[in-house]
């Protein structure tokens, strides 16, 4: 089973994917006139000023991103980027650089879109995503294209969202001699206590969390490239040139061509920022916002802090340590590269993983509540949380190869609908954006 779930995968995250997600976001930056880069300072501005609440939502723009960045930045931006990395040499980082920057683009449309098209639920709530804009967007004859998009978003949210993450960090604590047991009921009381405060109570928490995490790894990670500063000049030309040329990767035992680099660079940059899968859209469109164009440019800034700043720092420590080229694969690649100088650099990179798993427990708690809710109805949210939370326990507790395949395969495949979604609705975004912005002028 696994064997053919593995056969599945490849094709699902196999070139027709990666090209598709990459030609969609390079086809938006195209006809949005190189937006995404142009309005990055406009953006940051709408950033610090997004704890201000400028028209109805739920929550506000700056607590809409950390929410989305709570799902976003997780175990891709450690172990997806040394896997990077291990199976695609250091050039796999330079395309993951290239995804995020066409994945702005796509970033922004989704959440232009979910914005725009959103729509109030029966206890007055606002959601929005994907299955919305699809069917708002669309029309009523598209419906079942954004009832494909939530069933897949609901069903792979208890692997990719809730048990694996739950796993990760039961194996990371097992490591500390924390029973798994043990781990798997403190988990499941913390997600619970969260979950039953809604939208409202996940997105506190992020705006805690999200940004006081995302510092401290940044700091550390800058702390071991300052102690390898020497190094760094020689790391990025190494990335630069492996992106075009084969290198040897592990020991010298394989070689990474060319096309390994972008395919594993641009399929982790993908799982890491989540550009063009459509989950961050969801956060988005429960904002307290007046136009859906602002928002976008807060949300194309995901893309930006996930896998420019924040993988970035995890390769760029992978690189300049000598690791990747060692036997070290996944995790213990970036432990490794962090206790190259931190005499706790392994402790540092296991909190983190913690940290960064339970917030993604979070984010996708209410990913896969509103694809649950667009199916079924509002009636079924509160089930959905008991089970999910019952999940995130058994998932502490049990051996997940075959989920972690099946949930690698349902989240490509959330993406294709999406993709089609955007690319109809591709006029729609433009014309918001330039309305918004000729009104700027």
């Amino acid at each position: 089973m696994q064997e053919f779930l593995r056969i599945v995968s490849g094709y699902v995250w196999g070139p027709v994917t990666l090209a598709l997600i990459m030609g969609t976001g390079l086809l938006l930056m195209v006809r949005l006139g190189g937006l995404p880069i142009l309005k990055m300072g406009y953006g940051f501005k709408q950033l610090w000023a997004g704890q201000l609440a400028r028209g109805k939502g739920e929550i506000s723009p700056f607590a809409a991103l950390m929410t989305s960045l709570s799902a976003t930045v997780g175990t891709g931006n450690i172990v997806g980027v040394a896997t990077a990395i291990g199976l695609g040499g250091p050039g796999a980082l330079f395309w993951m650089w290239c995804s995020a920057m066409v994945g702005m683009a796509t970033k922004y449309a989704e959440a232009v879109l979910a914005v725009h098209y959103r729509e109030q639920d029966g206890s007055g709530q606002y959601v929005g995503g994907p299955m919305y804009y699809i069917r708002n967007g669309l029309g009523k004859r598209w419906a079942w294209l954004g009832g494909v998009f939530a069933f897949f978003g609901a069903v792979a949210g208890f692997g990719i969202g809730s048990s694996v993450q739950s796993n990760s960090i039961a194996s990371s604590l097992a490591a500390f001699g924390v029973d798994e047991r043990l781990t798997a009921l403190v988990l499941m009381i913390v997600v619970g206590m969260v979950l039953v405060g809604g939208v409202r109570r996940i997105a506190d928490v992020a705006t805690k969390l999200v940004p006081l995490m995302a510092v401290l790894y940044l700091a550390a990670g800058l702390l071991v490239l300052l102690l390898h500063f020497e190094s760094i000049p020689a790391a990025i030309v190494l990335i630069v040139r492996s992106a075009f040329e084969p290198v040897a990767v592990g020991g010298g035992m394989a070689g990474a061509g060319i096309l390994m680099a972008i395919q594993f660079g641009v399929a982790r940059g993908v799982f890491s920022n989540e550009a063009g899968l459509g989950s961050a859209p969801i956060a988005h469109a429960a904002a307290q916002t007046d136009s859906s164009a602002r928002q976008g440019t807060i949300a194309m800034l995901g893309t930006f802090i996930d896998t420019v700043v924040i993988c970035s720092i995890t390769g760029l420590a992978i690189v300049v340590s000598g690791v990747w080229s060692g036997e070290a694969k996944g995790v213990a690649m970036s432990q490794a590269a962090f206790a190259s100088v931190l005499p706790y650099g392994h402790v540092i990179i296991s909190v983190a993983l913690c940290i960064f798993a339970f917030t993604t427990i979070l984010g996708w708690s209410y990913y896969g509540e509103r694809c649950a809710q667009f199916l079924v109805g509002p009636k079924v949210v509160m089930p959905f949380r008991v089970l999910w939370t019952l999940v995130v326990g058994v998932g502490a507790v049990s051996q997940l190869d075959a989920v972690w395949l099946m949930a690698d395969i349902l989240n490509g495949l959330m993406a294709i609908p999406n993709l089609i979604g955007l690319l109809l609705l591709s006029g729609v975004v433009v014309r918001i954006s330039r309305e918004h912005f000729d009104e700027l002028k």
